[in-house]
């Protein structure tokens, strides 16, 4: 029996966890869900898989959820604010941390997992992308195991050679080839993207996800998060990561050996699969996907990305390749600019021209520790902020 901690229970990864986890109740139990403020999802929840805790990071909408569920009878406790999702990270009872909070929100989190040394099942792209060094090197200390979910690096962790650690070479591997669906504007006409909607760009074309993570689907900046975050886990240069845009989505990602052959790992496009690969490790477990029909798929298409369409891609791999405070600077000035966006405050094109202005604004420096991390990300978004209102 696996004892769950997820982080960010409410969203897309957080749901089609528990949708795995209900389907095999004899392995895995929910030890804490952790949410921001989604009282009635965050209440349904804790009735369906009685968790021991509850944490909403928000203290009010904690206060209305600890009301309802007395009110059942349920003996889940409740508790609220950033320091209590970390204490359930970090608890002795949870083998397993899902870390699936989206941006920088839960990054305090998953380095305390990291440091008690958890199973870490990683949805959030920003531990690495901000603190690589810093929370692989906790990783180590801890004696933690990481294990992806994003759907590309969990089929490049399926097709790399087993006992895999990180480094390329010394697995024979030539690069890695990360595909990308293109988003729902890969053929529109650059001229209109100027007056693309924040619905439009949500609207994406194989993937159900949260509103952020589908402008950065849009904008391909996602692709450029997991470039960086790619990097981190394998042990890969900038160089040996290669963004393939693949618009079916059912080829998640590809390795390339030396000798020629490439791997490749394929499936209906649905996140269980991964979540489901990820939890059961080594073993494989039913995950409720349906069953993938190859005589349906008609063909597979390939294309480079255009990097006028897409310039957050260059923007990612300039600050995989500048290191230091950079990347997390990246990552805070695209979260300030995707929520202006999402606001009606800011076009869909200005998004890639704000994160390259804050990027100029702010160089690399030397990161050494989460205050390090922590002190990119609030000069960032403050810059970013300062910018919006110039």
């Amino acid at each position: 029996m696996r004892y769950l901690t997820l982080l960010g229970s409410t969203g897309s990864i957080g749901e089609s966890t528990l949708d795995v986890v209900a389907r095999h109740p004899a392995r895995f139990a929910v030890f804490a869900l952790v949410a921001r403020s989604s009282v009635d999802r965050v209440f349904e929840q804790c009735l369906a898989h009685r968790p021991r805790y509850a944490v909403l990071t928000d203290p009010v909408a904690a206060a209305r959820l600890l009301e309802r569920l007395r009110a059942t009878g349920s003996t889940t406790e409740v508790l609220a604010g950033d320091a209590a999702a970390v204490e359930v990270a970090e608890a002795a009872q949870a083998d397993t941390v899902v870390a699936a909070i989206v941006g920088a929100a839960g990054l305090a989190a998953v380095l305390g997992a990291a440091r008690t040394g958890k199973r870490i099942l990683l949805a959030n792209k920003e531990a690495l992308v901000m603190a690589g060094p810093v929370f692989l090197e906790a990783v180590r200390r801890g004696g933690a195991t990481v294990l992806p979910v994003d759907s590309e690096h969990n089929a490049i962790f399926q097709s790399l050679p087993a006992g895999f650690v990180r480094g390329l070479e010394d697995h024979g591997v030539r690069r890695i080839l990360l595909t990308a669906s293109g988003g729902p504007f890969r053929t529109t006409a650059l001229e209109l993207l100027d007056k693309v909607s924040p619905d439009q760009a949500c609207a994406h074309p194989n993937w159900v996800m949260g509103r952020k993570i589908s402008v950065d689907s849009a904008t391909m900046m996602n692709k450029g998060l997991e470039v960086i975050e790619a990097h981190w886990l394998f042990g890969a240069a900038g160089s040996q990561i290669e963004v393939v845009i693949h618009p079916q989505s059912v080829i998640h990602s590809m390795v390339e050996y030396a000798d020629g052959s490439v791997l490749a790992q394929l499936g209906n496009p649905d996140m269980r699969t991964p979540i489901a690969q990820t939890l059961a490790y080594p073993e494989r477990i039913d995950a409720g996907v349906a069953k993938f029909d190859i005589f349906k798929l008609a063909q597979f298409t390939f294309e480079e990305p255009d990097l006028a369409r897409f310039p957050c891609l260059t923007l990612a791999y300039d600050a995989l390749a500048a290191g230091g405070t950079l990347p997390a600077t990246l990552n805070a000035a695209n979260e300030i600019a995707v929520a202006a966006f999402l606001a009606g405050r800011l076009r869909f094109t200005r998004i890639a021209a704000l994160v390259a202005e804050v990027m100029e604004a702010l160089p690399a420096r030397p990161l050494a520790d989460i205050e390090d991390v922590l002190a990119a990300d609030g000069e960032a978004r403050a810059r970013a902020t300062e910018r919006l209102g110039a």
